[in-house]
């Protein structure tokens, strides 16, 4: 096949079936849409293309920086695109969580520019976060970006409402019974269901997120993906939560079982989808079938599973890791509101942690406070209790999530005195508790 350009190659991506032998499922043919195989890697390949190329010449007339708020995918996508066109390319982000995808960004020449936000993700509602005062500046009409925008703009699903979700129809000659996708931007979720519920309307479609004190690459939370424009419940007939553990384990599936060279959210999807299917498959009288989609490659996360799967590269686990943490103990975690934690700092005198990005703390804190982020935090626990045993500690997060379950690792370590702050450093924002700026 000839192509006069890359970016022609973008799409028509095999859907592959799996296994039964691998899976399990007695009644239902499952198949793996590889979005891997878009040329720059991803899933967002097509969203990317979709979003910039109508206004490249302009924006290469006029000489306008390419921009997005991406750390992932989509930057890696946009980069590749920009530089095509002659064009900078600039990734704005509350955090650079996956080291391979920096260095790769860094290597196609874009500029990164670390702005973390108050909270994990996009909060348009949030007038004092960092990240939505310039995601307002580089939407205004004279802005000198060419900002793709890809958490509001339409054409990120319709790429997916007039290619992924047709071309599934296509190959499976009409729509599956169910579509498994994970939720990020909402993008390709939204808009290939639509696609297929135009075809057949009972068509159900199975959103996955990650579990609340998860990191799953390209995979929002619950409480995130609320956040995001593109999102809309209706779309999902439900909505089940996948954790990074099982993200590793349906990986590791694809990888050594089905040559599918896939990443952790393509992992993810695999596990969400035969968990799901699994518990409908015994009752089913007739063949049905279910697409999950693999939206990129495992090369970029190799220190992803080395920090949280050590094993699996034939290194030792971790020493205090929260990878090895359990339920129980973080149930077993002394949690504050907000009002106990003021009326504990009153009484205690606390050492309060805050393990947001600086610029985050900078902008609002709790008086007081000290500024450590997550990352540099979860280094100082490998090398033991960073602080006397019996020292009282308040740790605080953005929403709670993250600092309950470093308290239950210090709890582990020996500490007597940690707790966390229930709903973070956005319950205490939203009660009104005093907050200091630098």
């Amino acid at each position: 096949m000839k192509y006069d350009s890359i970016t022609d190659v973008i799409g028509d991506t095999p859907l592959v079936r799996i296994d039964p032998e691998i899976h399990g499922l007695r009644n239902i043919d499952l198949y793996a849409k590889l979005e891997m195989l878009n040329p720059f890697g991803s899933v967002k390949d097509r969203a990317a293309w979709n979003m910039a190329r109508p206004h490249l010449a302009a924006a290469r007339e006029q000489g306008h920086t390419v921009v997005e708020l991406s750390s992932g995918n989509t930057a890696k996508a946009l980069a590749v695109i920009a530089g095509m066109h002659g064009l900078p390319f600039k990734s704005v982000t509350n955090r650079m969580k996956v080291p391979e995808i920096k260095d790769l960004l860094l290597l196609l020449g874009a500029e990164i520019e670390e702005l973390p936000g108050q909270a994990e993700c996009l909060d348009p509602t949030n007038t004092d976060d960092p990240l939505t005062r310039i995601h307002r500046m580089l939407s205004e009409p004279d802005s000198a970006y060419l900002h793709t925008d890809q958490y509001y703009n339409p054409r990120n699903i319709e790429a997916h409402t007039t290619g992924t979700g047709p071309e599934i129809i296509k190959d499976l000659g009409g729509a599956p019974d169910w579509f498994v996708a994970c939720v990020g931007t909402a993008g390709s979720s939204t808009g290939a269901a639509r696609a297929l519920r135009a075809h057949d309307p009972d068509t159900r479609v199975i959103g996955l997120v990650a579990g609340k004190s998860d990191f799953v690459p390209g995979i929002r939370n619950i409480d995130e993906v609320n956040e995001v424009g593109l999102f809309d419940p209706t779309t999902y007939d439900t909505i089940e939560a996948v954790t990074a553990d099982e993200a590793i384990d349906g990986m590791l599936t694809l990888v050594r079982r089905c040559g599918m060279l896939a990443g952790p959210t393509g992992g993810a999807a695999y596990f969400g989808a035969v968990r799901h299917l699994r518990s409908v498959d015994e009752e089913l009288t007739e063949r049905k079938s279910a697409v999950f989609i693999v939206c990129d490659r495992v090369e970029s996360y190799m220190s992803y599973v080395r920090n949280r799967r050590p094993e699996l590269l034939n290194q030792p686990p971790r020493a205090n890791s929260l990878a090895t943490l359990t339920d129980a103990e973080v149930s077993a975690v002394g949690t504050l509101t907000v009002a106990e934690a003021q009326a504990w700092i009153a009484e205690a005198d606390p050492l309060i942690v805050d393990l947001r990005g600086s610029f985050a703390y900078n902008t609002l804190h709790i008086e007081g406070s000290v500024n450590i982020v997550d990352e540099l935090f979860d280094e100082l626990l490998h090398g033991g209790l960073p602080f006397g045993s019996k020292q009282p500690v308040l740790l605080a997060c953005p929403i709670g999530e993250k600092s309950v379950r470093y308290a239950a690792l210090l709890a582990r370590m020996g500490h007597a005195e940690v707790r966390s702050l229930a709903g973070g450093i956005i319950a205490w924002r939203d009660a009104g508790a005093p907050m200091v700026r630098d």
